[in-house]
């Protein structure tokens, strides 16, 4: 598995530079309840009647599920390319790991 979400981390950590997102400290927890935001933000989405694959706009700003997701996917990779977090390893590892997980792994519901 070939992945380069190093490479779109950088790039995603150097927009947030340039746009004044780390002209101030944050703090690990802040960073978490961002991401979060997201997350919370496609919630309020689908219980406004949103389909996952629905993409509107209000006036130039694309809104809907798909776009929350691409803010976490931002926001995540803005924090990884601040903190130094190899992704790409990350990902192979744990992927490599769930390959071996029994079904539901042992029986779990959710």
């Amino acid at each position: 598995m070939s992945l380069r979400f190093n490479e779109f981390a950088k790039r995603m950590h150097e927009i947030a530079i340039e746009k004044g997102w780390w002209s101030e400290k944050r703090r690990f927890g802040e960073l978490i309840a961002l991401m979060h935001s997201e997350l919370s933000e496609a919630l309020e989405e689908a219980r406004n009647g949103k389909s996952p694959q629905t993409i509107y706009f209000e006036g130039e700003e694309p809104k809907g599920i798909p776009i929350e997701f691409a803010d976490l996917i931002i926001r995540l990779a803005d924090v990884c390319g601040k903190l130094g977090i190899d992704m790409d390893e990350a990902i192979r590892l744990k992927v490599e790991y769930n390959k071996k997980r029994p079904y539901r792994h042992g029986g779990k519901r959710l």
